[in-house]
C-alpha cells in the first residue's frame, strides 16, 4: 500500500511540474502589431564631452514593459552596428556587432541597456558631436532611443619632462598621466585659454619657472580628466568632488612664478610652493585666479615671496592657506572654507583653520600682509597667528572681515570687522547639487565686508574677479568680488 501511494504521488508532482513547464513555455506575448509600446527612462541618452581614443564612464537605459503580457524585441542594436562609436550591453550580454535578437521582457518587468563610447580623433580643435540610436524592432514597429556625445581630441602627455623652454598653447586640451615635469632653469608658459586636464594622482612639478598667463576672456585651467557624473538620483558632476589628481608643486629654489586669470580645482592640492635652501628666496605671484576644492590645502608656501591679488582661495580639508617663511602679501582676496558644505566631499574638514601663520625657526623671516581681504569659513577660528613673539610680528593686516574672536595681540591689524554670531557674508556658503546651487562667494547685501575696503587700495585692483568696477559706488568692498544688484548680473 505505501509503495502504491508514493508511485501515484511522485506521478502527481511530476505532470504538475510537466503542465506547469508547458504553460511557462507558452507564455504569452502581446501581439508585435498590438500597437503597444516600450517605455524607456530617457528619450535621449547624454554623455558628457569624451576625450578622443579614452573611453568613457558607463552609462545605463531603463527599458520598461508596463504592459499585463511579456513583450517580445525581435532586435535590438545600434544603428552604426560594429563601426559605431558607442557599445552596447543588453541585460549583461555583449555583441560585436551591437545586434540582440529575441530579446524578452516580461509583463511589468524591465532590463538594462549599458552604454559605453569611445570616440577616434577627429582632427579638430573644438568639441564635435557624435552620435547613434539604440534601435528596439519587433513586428512592423520600431523605436528608438538616441545616443550624443562630444568628442574632444587631446594632446596626451604621459611622464613628461620640459628640458627646454615651451610654450603650451589653447588649440587642444592636455590630458597628464603621471607626471608632468619641468626641468631645472626651463620655463612652461601657459597661453590664454590653455586646458590641462589631470588624470587620477596626476602632477605638475615644476623645478624651473612656471608661467600660467591667462586673461578675463580666456582663463587657464588646470582640473581633473573626469568630466562625467556621480550617478546620484541627481547627477553630480565629478569636478566638484576634491582630490580628483595630484596638484601643483612649485620646487625651484630660484624659481619666478606667475599665475594670472588661471583657475585650478578638485586636486589632492592647489599649489605647493616650496623652497629649502634658505640662501634663497623664490617668489610667486598670484592674480585674478581661483583656487578651489583641494582635499588636503589650497595654497601653501615655505620660504618663499607671495603675492596673491583679485583671488578666491576656498574649501579645502586642512589649512586653505598655509604660510611659513618669506614675505607674503595679500590684497582684494576672499579665503573662504565650507568645504563640509558640500555632499561631493570623500572626507570631512579637519580643524585647522582657513589662514595659519607659521613662524617657526629655520625658515626666513617673515612679513605677512593682508589687505582688503575675507577670511572666513564654518569654524569659529579662521585665522591663526603661531610665533613666540607675536607683538613683534612683522605685517599689516587691515580692512578686512576675519571670522574669529577679536586677538588681543592688536599691533598688526587695523580697521578689522571681526566675526559676528550672526554675519551674513556672502549670497552662498553651500552646495545643493539637486537644486543646481552652488557657493558663491560674492557678498551678500548685508554682507559686513561691504564698504569695508581702503579706497587706495582698491584703486589698484579697479576690477573685481567677476570683471565688475570696485568703484563706482565709492565703497569697495573687502575680498575678490563686489556686490552688485542681481539685475546687474544678467
Amino acid at each position: 500500500m505505501i509503495k502504491l501511494f508514493i508511485k501515484k504521488l511522485l506521478f502527481v508532482l511530476f505532470t504538475g511540474l510537466a503542465v506547469s513547464g508547458f504553460m511557462a513555455c507558452e507564455e504569452e506575448f502581446l501581439s508585435p502589431d498590438a500597437g503597444k509600446k516600450l517605455v524607456f527612462s530617457q528619450d535621449t541618452l547624454a554623455f558628457d564631452t569624451v576625450f578622443t581614443t579614452v573611453g568613457s564612464a558607463t552609462s545605463k537605459i531603463l527599458v520598461y514593459n508596463p504592459h499585463n503580457k511579456a513583450f517580445k524585441i525581435n532586435n535590438v542594436s545600434l544603428s552604426g552596428g560594429s563601426a559605431s562609436s558607442f557599445r552596447i550591453n543588453v541585460d549583461g550580454a555583449v555583441s560585436a556587432n551591437n545586434s540582440f535578437n529575441d530579446i524578452v521582457i516580461g509583463a511589468k518587468d524591465s532590463l538594462y541597456i549599458f552604454v559605453e563610447v569611445t570616440i577616434n580623433p577627429l582632427q579638430e580643435n573644438a568639441p564635435v558631436l557624435v552620435q547613434d540610436s539604440i534601435m528596439f524592432t519587433y513586428g512592423n514597429s520600431r523605436q528608438r532611443v538616441l545616443l550624443e556625445a562630444y568628442g574632444q581630441d587631446m594632446i596626451p602627455l604621459k611622464d613628461f619632462k620640459i628640458k627646454n623652454d615651451m610654450t603650451f598653447s589653447a588649440d587642444k586640451p592636455y590630458l597628464v598621466y603621471g607626471d608632468l615635469i619641468v626641468d631645472s632653469a626651463k620655463t612652461l608658459t601657459l597661453s590664454p585659454g590653455c586646458r590641462l586636464y589631470f588624470h587620477n594622482n596626476a602632477r605638475l612639478i615644476v623645478y624651473g619657472n612656471l608661467r600660467a598667463e591667462g586673461n578675463y576672456e580666456a582663463p587657464v585651467f588646470m582640473l581633473g580628466d573626469r568630466l562625467d557624473k556621480i550617478r546620484f538620483v541627481t547627477p553630480l558632476p565629478y569636478k566638484y568632488v576634491s582630490g580628483q589628481w595630484g596638484g601643483v608643486y612649485l620646487l625651484s629654489k630660484t624659481g619666478q612664478h606667475v599665475l594670472k586669470h588661471v583657475n585650478i580645482s578638485s586636486g589632492y592640492v592647489g599649489i605647493y610652493f616650496y623652497n629649502d635652501d634658505l640662501r634663497y628666496r623664490p617668489d610667486l605671484k598670484i592674480e585674478s585666479s581661483v583656487i578651489h576644492n583641494a582635499l588636503l590645502y589650497n595654497v601653501v608656501a615655505l620660504n618663499g615671496d607671495l603675492t596673491v591679488a583679485n583671488s578666491e582661495i576656498s574649501n579645502s580639508g586642512s589649512y586653505t592657506v598655509f604660510l611659513s617663511g618669506g614675505r607674503h602679501k595679500f590684497y582684494h582676496c576672499t579665503v573662504a572654507n565650507y568645504f563640509n558644505l558640500s555632499p561631493a566631499q570623500p572626507v570631512s574638514r579637519d580643524k585647522t583653520p582657513a589662514v595659519m601663520l607659521m613662524d617657526l625657526n629655520r625658515t626666513l623671516p617673515m612679513e605677512t600682509v593682508f589687505e582688503n581681504c575675507i577670511v572666513t569659513g564654518t569654524s569659529t577660528y579662521e585665522f591663526t597667528l603661531a610665533s613666540k613673539f607675536q607683538d613683534k610680528y612683522k605685517g599689516n593686516i587691515s580692512n578686512s572681515y576675519i571670522r574669529r574672536p577679536e586677538p588681543s595681540e592688536l599691533a598688526i591689524y587695523k580697521d578689522i570687522h571681526w566675526y559676528q554670531q550672526n554675519d551674513t557674508v556672502f549670497k552662498n556658503t553651500r552646495f545643493d547639487y539637486e537644486k543646481g546651487r552652488y557657493f558663491d562667494f560674492t557678498p551678500d547685501s548685508v554682507s559686513p565686508a561691504r564698504g569695508l575696503a581702503n579706497p587706495v587700495v582698491a584703486a589698484q585692483f579697479p576690477l573685481d574677479l567677476h570683471g565688475k568696477s570696485r568703484l563706482a559706488d565709492g565703497a569697495p568692498d573687502a575680498g575678490a568680488y563686489e556686490w552688485y544688484p542681481v539685475s546687474d548680473i544678467e
